[in-house]
């Protein structure tokens, strides 16, 4: 078996990795990570509530971890950074481990709203690549220790006559009219997350991703309007299986890994190609990384703690990326890792392309023009 995976980088020059053997499988059930060794069940709760992004992790993990050590995870899915905060804004308290991104992270400090961790708890936090500590938005890895990482592009339909020649190397592809409506009729997805739409606009626009002026986001906003008409579908949920693998759209914005998802569902022995190619626009794009993090509100800490340490053994954080096709923080995992995910460009980026990307921030202040500029979008 043959990839065939597609990357833009900053010139616009394509290129295409090919390499035997297609990732896959899940976590090795014989193998045991090294604080399971110790753990004293006794002292772990019976029930824990995780609250992750949808298809985010091999639930064949979840059940190892239930069988193993007697405690059942109650498991439910949000579908972006803000839905998660006004869920625990809302009051919500019955969660453990949360999910969040890198400025979500910083804004969920702010408002007391996650636990403080002692890395001492976590052995496997050893595990993490140097690179992903001590972040600046969580300073010392107080709150919060590295899940996955990865980037926001556009993933497009191989095969399509408007791709045949020319890749979509532009965030143009997804706001310009005079593009847009040569492929709409065949569907284009957006990404219902507002800091990711918003974004999008803002490279493309020459601004900053992190951007609070409010001429700049009102510039962005109309750019947006002025696309929104030709989009099918708002949806960060279950696009990649909804939309992409049913060939129910020809573009999307894409996180990398839901992209890398549809090229292999949709991967042919007879073609030894996938439908869905995945590109970072030449004007920069998101790099972000998602984090495990307790909330304030966890009455069950010690076994959130040993939980997450779980995660980060080598083994089981492999066995995360090759389900998720995400990019591991996880060094030691890569020993485990799918050579095939290892040497994708588009799921761990050569550093030409990784020079061009930028973090989203927390926006301070900054947030309540961006909510506004997202009122107005979604009401359009």
């Amino acid at each position: 078996m043959k990839k065939k995976w597609v990357i833009l980088l900053v010139t616009a020059v394509l290129f295409l990795a090919a390499c035997s053997g297609g990732p896959g499988g899940g976590p090795d059930t014989e193998s045991s990570s090294e604080e399971a060794d110790t753990a004293d069940a006794a002292q772990l709760a019976d029930e824990l509530s995780v609250y992750n992004w949808a298809d985010y992790i091999d639930e064949e993990l979840l059940a190892q971890y239930e069988e193993e050590y007697g405690v059942r995870i109650i498991y439910d899915t949000f579908a972006s950074n803000e839905d998660l905060l006004a869920k625990l804004q809302a009051g919500a308290t019955g969660y453990d481990v949360i999910v969040p991104s890198d400025y979500m992270v910083a804004q969920m400090i702010e408002l007391g709203l996650l636990a403080e961790i002692d890395l001492d708890d976590i052995p496997n936090f050893a595990n993490i690549d140097e690179d992903f500590r001590n972040a600046p938005f969580d300073p010392d890895n107080r709150h919060c220790v590295p899940y996955q990482w990865g980037t926001t592009g556009i993933a497009y339909r191989a095969g399509h006559p408007l791709f045949t020649e020319t890749a979509p190397d532009s965030w143009a592809y997804l706001f310009e009219p005079e593009l847009l409506e040569q492929y709409a009729e065949g569907g284009i997805n957006v990404l219902n997350d507002q800091r990711e739409l918003i974004a999008a606009a803002l490279f493309y626009l020459g601004h900053s991703p992190n951007a609070t002026d409010r001429t700049q986001l009102e510039e962005a906003r109309d750019l947006i309007a002025r696309a929104k008409p030709y989009w099918k579908t708002f949806n960060s949920e279950d696009y990649d299986d909804s939309l992409l693998i049913a060939d129910e759209v020809v573009l999307s914005q894409s996180w990398s890994g839901d992209a890398a998802n549809a090229y292999w569902s949709t991967y042919s022995d007879e073609t030894e190609d996938g439908n869905w190619y995945y590109a970072i626009p030449k004007e920069g794009a998101v790099k972000w990384m998602d984090n495990l993090c307790v909330t304030a509100s966890s009455e069950k800490v010690e076994t959130a703690v040993h939980f997450i340490n779980y995660l980060l053994d080598a083994e089981n954080g492999a066995a995360i990326t090759n389900f998720t096709y995400y990019a591991s923080p996880n060094e030691a995992a890569k020993a485990y890792i799918e050579p095939d995910i290892l040497s994708d460009p588009g799921i761990y980026p050569p550093p030409e392309v990784e020079a061009n990307l930028q973090w989203l921030t927390e926006l301070g202040d900054g947030l309540f023009v961006w909510d506004e500029m997202w009122t107005a979008i979604k009401g359009q």
